[in-house]
């Protein structure tokens, strides 16, 4: 090898460089120190390695008689024990045993060897474990503990457990507290309902506290908590549960609604004091108003404010006071009223209102007709009008004929309209008037230029069908103050009748043609009828007599539009005379005192006529 090496150290010294070659003085090199042959160090690692496979592998042969390191048996630390040692343990662990129990409420309980007749009971399971050890997986269990159950290797006595169950004072009825779910509470007068928390109680589950003594018993566990072991009955609503709180809302929403009905100068409240009484839970946990007793509530409004066919007093212009009654009054639309109710508490919309009426009078406050009205003396025939308390016009009459049973009704009523130009109907005839203002069915004011004398007795033999008749220039004035439902009360008052006469010749007033006029037949057809109004009645309809919506023939129509402050209401012509005047003045029958209805009638035709308010 030596040989070799200066054999190439003198080939490379003769070797020159090429002329124009640069040179250059190589730089020495240091030289290193031996190499160790890798071989040696392999061989160091391998017996190192061996040495450590060779104490694992003994270690190993430890773990055949003992259990891996991090194994638990029955609560009982197991590592690095035979199963001889574990077995010393857990009979050591039986004697003396006690297990003490802790409750709510401070409730605890102490569960002892002999209450249990607890003893061990090894039945070859620990060899077995210990059989399928692998010895040389001893290093695995540190990072992977193992626990165990072995039922057989405590024993107690069931019957005696059950016992000691029953004993324990979490189980005594005069000591447990059941739990009880949240609820909403009763009403609470001014404040609504709320919620009651749940009762959580102290009630356990006896199943479960049996079978956590038993485990812990098997196990030599000297202490548990029954709280921690969810071993307590729980309540199932809890106050946060959404439907409750949604319950809670719905019903707030009604109760904490307020209605107050203006009645004048008074007022009814209607708070949650009473809607809480009307609700009512269906079966799949609605919540709804009972209709009838909405209902009841706004029908007992009605008798207390409405004043429409109730008799009441009034004072004469004469002095006396009388009583009247009729349909001129307050009057709720109850059916309106009580689903406008219903709404509003639905809504739950609080307001101040005035309730939906069928009709309505002057005032709440006081007499209902106001200090504006036609009062009419029907014994006396003369009548009078006040605006606002002062006396504006007052004038004689000619009212219902009584000796042929027309007698005008007293009563009180409201105006159901005013129409200009009306021809008044029957058979045979037509009359016409200027001005129409009926107030109780068809009877009604208007102007009699067929008549030269007003007042006095003329109404007993030779009065009208029903209405008011009166000189043109008097009803001309009326009908410009008269509006709809201005009041007009109607009475008799003894000692005030009047056997003086008064003469009535108005310059405007037209002359009764002698010839009788032709009426249109387009004209716009009216009922030639309508309900009659009762004097006096017990209780307040809700539905009162009303002006018929159907009309008769086209034949029995008027000549001239209706001036009416409610277009909608149907135009009522009443029946005035038996014959027209114009027919009259042809028979030669009629005079200047007697216009049309003074003429006599056949039997035949009697017969089919209305009495008064036609």
């Amino acid at each position: 090898m030596s040989e070799i090496l200066n054999q190439e150290n003198q080939k490379n010294a003769n070797i020159q460089p090429e002329a124009g070659a640069i040179s250059h003085t190589p730089r020495s090199r240091k030289r290193k120190g031996p190499h160790r042959p890798r071989w040696i160090i392999c061989g160091i690692g391998a017996a190192v390695i061996g040495g450590l496979a060779a104490g694992y592998c003994l270690f190993a042969q430890r773990y055949e008689r003992v259990f891996f390191p991090r194994t638990v048996i029955n609560g009982v630390e197991a590592s690095g024990k035979t199963a001889d040692e574990l077995k010393e343990l857990i009979s050591a662990g039986t004697a003396g045993y006690r297990l003490t129990v802790y409750g709510r409420d401070s409730m605890q309980a102490d569960i002892t060897q002999e209450d249990l007749n607890l003893h061990p009971e090894f039945d070859g399971t620990l060899e077995y474990i210990l059989e399928q050890q692998n010895p040389y997986g001893w290093l695995a269990a540190y990072f992977h503990p193992v626990e165990y159950t072995i039922s057989t290797m405590v024993a107690y006595d069931q019957e005696l457990l059950d016992q000691v169950i029953d004993d324990l004072p979490f189980f005594q009825e005069d000591l447990v507290v059941q739990p009880e779910d949240a609820r909403i509470s009763e009403y609470l007068e001014g404040v609504g309902y709320e919620i009651i928390p749940e009762t959580e109680g102290n009630a356990a589950d006896r199943e479960k506290v049996k079978a956590e003594i038993a485990r812990s018993a098997v196990n030599l566990q000297t202490e548990i908590r029954l709280e921690e072991l969810d071993c307590y009955l729980e309540p199932e609503v809890r106050a946060d549960d959404e439907k409750l709180t949604s319950r809670l809302e719905i019903l707030n929403r009604y109760v904490h609604t307020e209605i107050r009905h203006q009645f004048g100068s008074q007022e009814e409240i209607l708070n949650g004091d009473t809607i809480y009484q009307w609700l009512v839970f269906g079966e799949d946990g609605s919540i709804s108003l009972d209709r009838e007793q909405v209902s009841q509530y706004v029908s007992n409004l009605a008798d207390k404010y409405n004043t429409a066919y109730r008799t009441r007093s009034f004072k004469t212009s004469y002095g006396p006071t009388v009583n009247v009654s009729g349909s001129y009054g307050w009057r709720l639309n109850q059916e309106a009223e009580t689903e406008e109710l219903i709404k509003l508490l639905d809504e739950g919309t609080s307001q101040s209102r005035e309730p939906v009426y069928l009709q309505k009078a002057a005032s709440h406050d006081g007499n209902d007709y106001g200090n504006t009205y036609a009062e009419v003396n029907l014994t006396a025939q003369h009548m009078f009008f006040y605006k606002d308390g002062e006396k504006v016009l007052e004038s004689d009459f000619v009212s219902g004929n009584v000796k042929k049973n027309y007698t005008t009704p007293p009563g009180i009523f409201g105006l159901t309209y005013k129409q200009r130009d009306a021809v008044l109907r029957g058979e045979g005839y037509a009359s016409p008037v200027d001005f129409w203002m009926p107030f109780n069915g068809g009877i009604g004011f208007h102007d009699a230029t067929w008549r030269s004398s007003f007042g006095g007795t003329i109404y007993k033999t030779n009065g009208s069908h029903g209405c008011i008749n009166m000189p043109y220039d008097v009803a001309k004035k009326l009908y410009d103050y008269v509006y709809t439902n201005v009041p007009v009360i109607c009475y008799n008052l003894e000692g005030t009748e009047n056997t003086q006469q008064s003469s009535s010749k108005p310059e405007t007033a037209p002359s009764v043609p002698e010839t009788a006029a032709s009426v249109p037949e387009t004209a716009p057809s009216v009922p030639e009828t309508t309900a009659s109004v009762p004097e006096t009645t017990a209780s307040v309809p809700e539905t009162a007599p009303s002006v018929p919506e159907t009309t008769p023939s086209v034949s029995e129509t008027t000549s001239a539009v209706q001036e009416t402050e409610n277009p909608k209401d149907p135009v009522v012509i009443p029946v005035e005379s038996e014959t027209s005047a114009e027919s009259s003045a042809a028979s030669g029958e009629a005079s200047e005192e007697r216009g049309p209805g003074t003429v006599a009638t056949t039997a035949a035709s009697r017969e089919t006529e209305i009495g008064p308010g036609v």
